[in-house]
């Protein structure tokens, strides 16, 4: 009987030392896993902030190429290239040119 006892006790030893083992093999593996995931949302979170900077220059730069269309949408400035590169003029308008010397 205490041969069965002494048995029965190092088996249970053993199945707990087993399990000890276990849930220490799989605290490591979270921890490791863990540390890996955090290392990543910081990457994450600095893309973020990459993104977020070039996004504010892209609107700021469309709200530019908008004010852009709306000037050369107005008459002054179709007149003013139309003067400047194709050297149209007004019908009976007189142009003075300086001479060259």
């Amino acid at each position: 009987m205490k041969t069965r006892y002494r048995t029965r006790r190092k088996e249970n030893r053993f199945g707990v030392l087993l399990a000890a083992i276990v849930v220490l093999l799989l605290t490591f593996a979270v921890s490791v896993r863990s540390i890996d995931l955090l290392r990543q949302v910081g990457d994450n979170e600095a893309r973020i902030e990459e993104l977020q900077t070039q996004m504010d220059k892209e609107k700021q730069r469309s709200a530019e190429i908008d004010e852009f269309v709306k000037e050369t949408q107005t008459r002054k400035y179709i007149e003013d290239i139309a003067r400047q590169k194709l050297g149209l003029v007004y019908p009976g308008e007189i142009i003075f040119e300086k001479e060259s010397n």
